[in-house]
C-alpha cells in the first residue's frame, strides 16, 4: 500500500512537471527551449513573416503551429504545404491555383493554397527545396500581396501570414545560386533558430 501511494505521488509530480514544461505541444526545461518559448510568446502577436531554421526533427512544424496559435489569426486557417513534395508545375498550381485549361489536367479552375489561407497563415515547409521558377512567383506574392493563378493574367489580392521552415542553410544556398537572395531577405524578417536535439 505504501509503495502504491509512493508511485501515485511520483506520477502526480511528474505530471505536474510535464504540464509546467509543456508549451504548445513542445516540452523542454533547458535554457535553450525556455528561451525559444519566450521568443515565440513575444513575437507571435506581431510577426507576419517568420523563417524557422533547424536540423531535421527539431520541431519546426510545432513552432509554426505555436506562432499561429498565439498570433492574431489563431481563429483563421492554418494551411501547410511541403515544398519538396511536388514537381515545379504541380507545386505552382498547388500554391497559386489555376484556371480551366491552363494545362492538360486542368479540367476546371482551382484555387491555390494562398487563396485557401487568405486571412490566415500559410506554412511553407522545406522552403529550401522550392524550385527557382516558383521562388520568383513567391517573391511577388510576398512583395505585392497578389497571386496569379496559372494561366490567368488577373491578379487576386491575398492577406496571408507566412511561416517558412528549412533544415538548409539558406545563406549558403544563396551563395551557391540555388536560392534567390531577395526571397531569402523577404522571408528572413524574423528568424527562429531551433537548437539541435543533442543540445
Amino acid at each position: 500500500r505504501e509503495e502504491l501511494e509512493r508511485r501515485r505521488n511520483v506520477l502526480s509530480v511528474e505530471s505536474d512537471l510535464a504540464r509546467r514544461l509543456e508549451f504548445c505541444g513542445m516540452i523542454g526545461r533547458g535554457p535553450a527551449m525556455q528561451e525559444l518559448f519566450g521568443m515565440i510568446r513575444r513575437l507571435a502577436p506581431h510577426a507576419r513573416t517568420v523563417l524557422i531554421t533547424g536540423e531535421t526533427g527539431t520541431g519546426k512544424e510545432l513552432v509554426a503551429h505555436a506562432f499561429h496559435k498565439l498570433g492574431p489569426r489563431r481563429d483563421r486557417r492554418f494551411v501547410t504545404v511541403n515544398c519538396s513534395a511536388a514537381v515545379d508545375a504541380r507545386l505552382e498550381s498547388e500554391l497559386f491555383g489555376h484556371v480551366r485549361g491552363a494545362f492538360s489536367e486542368a479540367a476546371e479552375a482551382k484555387p491555390g493554397l494562398f487563396e485557401t489561407a487568405d486571412g490566415g497563415t500559410l506554412f511553407l515547409d522545406e522552403i529550401g527545396e522550392l524550385p527557382a521558377t516558383v521562388q520568383a512567383k513567391l517573391l511577388r506574392v510576398l512583395g505585392l500581396g497578389e497571386v496569379h493563378r496559372v494561366g490567368s493574367l488577373d491578379p487576386m489580392r491575398v492577406n496571408v501570414h507566412i511561416l517558412a521552415a528549412t533544415n538548409r542553410d539558406l545563406r549558403k544556398e544563396v551563395a551557391k545560386g540555388r536560392f534567390r537572395s531577395d526571397l531569402y531577405y523577404r522571408l528572413n524578417i524574423v528568424e527562429v533558430k531551433l537548437p539541435p536535439l543533442r543540445d
